[in-house]
Order: structure tokens, then C-alpha cells, then sequence
């Protein structure tokens, strides 16, 4: 399905053309093959919010639907990683493409070329949920990764093996309640705007042992809970975010750059990988993602940026995981948030 701009506003655009296409649904904008996602349909018209610069487009430039939402690739290879708001990862977007990030870069989150060693815990003739893991995959020296039954893809195991894969190659096969046969790989997409299932909730109830002492005796934080840094410019609210993301008695830190200015995200970004794993002796980056989207990236892949890193925080709890989602700042996604309202009027 594909559409023709007939207005753009900033990192808004209007389309027509779109009659069949649904509302979050991915697209392509332009020559360049821009991200955006639909906001909104009225009839054939389509509101598009662009996760990249959009000097360039105007009226008359073809728009394409993919048909999927917006999502995020699950699998072995996120720990390390640092990605934008929309799960491209810039580390190798650099590589190919300069110091300057280009646009329209089109790059698989998850590399598609690297093998892994599975090791396979169920065998043929189990019953399988989704969300049971059925294998394992020493991703870094500190978190071994846990694969798990996709969504809608339970039923009786019915092949699997172990041995050297990349994320897309076949490991398994379901069969599944409704006859059909279901494709195990070590990789799965999910929709950002979309929480992973579970089947039941529990209270907080067990502290987080956060590594010091005036924050958990004077502002104790609960696991599964959540709490806030507020502070001015060069307060230290950074400074206490690394302290937790070493110190805290998580397994995982995912840590969102959100609308941050690029000096204080160049810190972020310079300063993780040194920080000492008191847990290892290793790089702290062997259990953490980063996500960087900095001020003056467009303010559309701002808003969807904690979306992505959550997602990802959640794929590591579904495994087992304690998980600290580390965001910076929440004040600069709720202004990305009004001004995208704004700009749908």
C-alpha cells in the first residue's frame, strides 16, 4: 500500500492514499526510506510522525506501508549494544556510515551474521507455553540468555537441537494445539507500544539493595517499583544514575538516553563502558543496554525511545531477571509527548 505527502509539519506529515493501512503501522517515507509510524487515519488520510529529519519532503513524495507496527528484535546480541530510539544500532551505523549519522540507514538491531552456541534444556515431546524456555546462549560472560517460546507458538515440541546458530536459523519446531507447525528461532520481534503478556502481578514487597546507604535508608526503592531524580542541570542526577546502575543488586541495567544533551549523553556513552562490574571485575557493559536519543535527534524517536527500552527491560524479566530501567530524562519524553499533541492539534 502506498500513498502520496500532501503536507509536512516538522517531523509530522499528512499522506493520502493510505485507505488500507492501520493505525501504528510502520512506513516508509521518501526516496531515503524514512521510519515513521502512523498516529492517526481519517479515511484515506494519514497522520505519519518521521523518526528522522524530514528537510527535504514535500507534497507529492511516496509514502510506503509495511504493515507492522513498530518493533523491537529480542535476542542474543542486545547486551553491549548501544541503539537509538528506534533500535537502530549506532556503534555499526557509525561504522558504515562516518562520524556523521546519515539517514535512511537501514540496519538489523540484532547482527544477522554472528553464531551463537545454543544449548538446548527441553527435548522433543515436551509441552511448551509461550514464555518457557526451551534453550540457552552464553551472550556475555555475565548474563546467560534465556530462549523462550514466542507468543502464540505453544504446543508439543517436536524438534530441537543444540549447536552453533545465528539468530535466525531454525533451532526447533512446535506443533501447536492448532495443528500448525511453529519455527523456533533464537530471535522474536514485539510491537514497542505493546506490553509483554504475564499471567499475574505481585506487590512490591523486596527492596532493592541500591549500594548506598542515604538513598536506602532515606528513599528506599522497592523491586518492581519505581522512583524519581529531580534536580537542575550538573546537580548530579547522572552521577547518581551510574552509581545505581553499578551498585544496585540487578542483573540487568537498560539505560535510556532520552532528549539528554549530546555533552551529558557523550558522558553517558564514554563512561559506561569504563565503569568496573563489582559483581565481575568485567565491564559493566556485559549485562547493559544503552539506548542514546539525544536533544537534538528528532524529537518523534525521543517519544518512542522509552517504549524500545522498556520492551527489552521486559524481554530480560520474562527470562528471570532482576531489571533496572535507568531513564534520562522522563521530563524531556513528556515534552516530546506535548509536542507531539500539539502538532496533531
Amino acid at each position: 500500500m502506498s500513498g502520496k505527502i500532501v503536507k509536512v509539519s516538522g517531523p509530522l506529515v499528512v499522506a493520502d492514499g493510505l485507505a488500507d493501512a492501520n493505525m501504528a503501522d510502520v512506513v516508509r517515507v521518501g526516496e531515503q526510506r524514512l521510519i515513521g509510524e502512523i498516529l492517526n487515519m481519517t479515511g484515506g488520510s494519514a497522520a505519519i510522525q518521521v523518526y528522522e529529519e524530514t528537510s527535504g519532503l514535500g507534497p507529492g513524495t511516496d509514502v510506503v506501508t509495511t504493515g507492522y507496527p513498530l518493533s523491537v528484535e529480542l535476542g542474543p546480541g542486545l547486551l553491549e549494544n548501544i541503539y537509538d530510539g528506534i533500535q537502530r544500532p549506532l556503534t555499526e551505523i557509525m561504522a558504515l556510515t562516518g562520524s556523521t549519522i546519515a539517514r535512511g540507514v537501514d540496519i538489523s538491531a540484532l547482527n544477522r551474521e554472528k553464531e551463537w552456541e545454543f544449548t538446548a534444556t527441553a527435548k522433543a515431546g515436551d509441552k511448551v507455553l509461550p514464555g518457557d524456555i526451551v534453550g540457552t546462549v552464553q551472550e556475555t560472560s555475565a548474563i546467560l540468555h534465556k530462549i523462550m517460546v514466542p507468543a502464540g507458538a505453544g504446543g508439543t515440541l517436536t524438534a530441537i537441537s543444540s549447536g552453533q546458530y545465528k539468530v535466525e536459523d531454525i533451532i526447533g519446531t512446535v506443533k501447536g494445539d492448532d495443528g500448525k507447525d511453529h519455527q523456533l528461532t533464537m530471535m522474536q520481534r514485539w510491537p514497542v507500544r505493546v506490553g509483554r503478556p504475564y499471567k499475574q502481578k505481585f506487590t512490591p514487597d523486596t527492596p532493592l539493595q541500591s549500594g548506598q546507604r542515604v538513598i536506602d535508608t532515606m528513599f528506599p526503592l522497592a523491586k518492581g517499583g519505581t522512583a524519581a531524580v529531580p534536580g537542575p542541570f550538573g546537580s548530579g542526577k547522572t552521577v547518581v544514575q551510574h552509581a545505581l546502575a553499578k551498585w544496585s543488586d540487578v542483573d540487568v541495567v537498560v539505560y535510556i538516553g532520552c532528549g539528554e544533551r549530546g555533552n551529558e549523553m557523550t558522558d553517558v556513552l564514554m563512561e559506561f563502558p569504563e565503569l568496573s562490574d563489582p559483581r565481575t571485575g568485567e565491564p559493566l557493559m556485559k549485562r547493559t543496554v544503552l539506548i542514546a536519543n539525544t536533544s537534538d535527534m528528532p524529537v518523534a524517536a525521543r517519544e518512542a525511545s522509552i517504549y524500545t527500552g522498556i520492551t527489552i527491560a521486559e524481554y530480560f524479566r520474562d527470562m528471570g531477571y532482576d531489571v533496572a530501567v535507568i531513564a534520562d530524562s522522563t521530563s524531556r519524553w513528556a515534552e516530546a509527548l506535548r509536542e507531539m499533541s500539539g502538532r496533531l492539534e
